[in-house]
């Protein structure tokens, strides 16, 4: 099972901030107060989305096939994320 990295307090739901990151071969350890990119703030539904996109080159019509949906719906799926990113990059 792949752990998401929690985004969101558990106890008052504001953002979450990286304090430290650890290299895994040599131990070496960065410790400061970085904010979250903005990817890493969507659902994992909606980053599996944007990796199939990119994955298909960009084609919702190849999308919409593999995902055996309608044109129309796959692009009102991509214009909800857009303003959902665009919402969260004024933040």
């Amino acid at each position: 099972m792949n752990k998401k990295l929690p985004v969101l307090c558990p106890s008052c739901t504001e953002e979450l901030s990286v304090e430290k990151l650890i290299c895994n071969s040599c131990e070496t350890q960065v410790v400061g107060n970085y904010k979250l990119p903005l990817f890493l703030k969507l659902s994992a539904e909606e980053q599996d989305f944007i990796m199939q996109f990119f994955l298909s080159s960009g084609s919702l019509k190849d999308m919409a096939k593999q995902l055996d949906v309608s044109y129309p719906t796959m692009r009102n799926k991509v214009d909800d994320l857009i303003s959902k990113i665009n919402l969260m990059k004024d933040e």
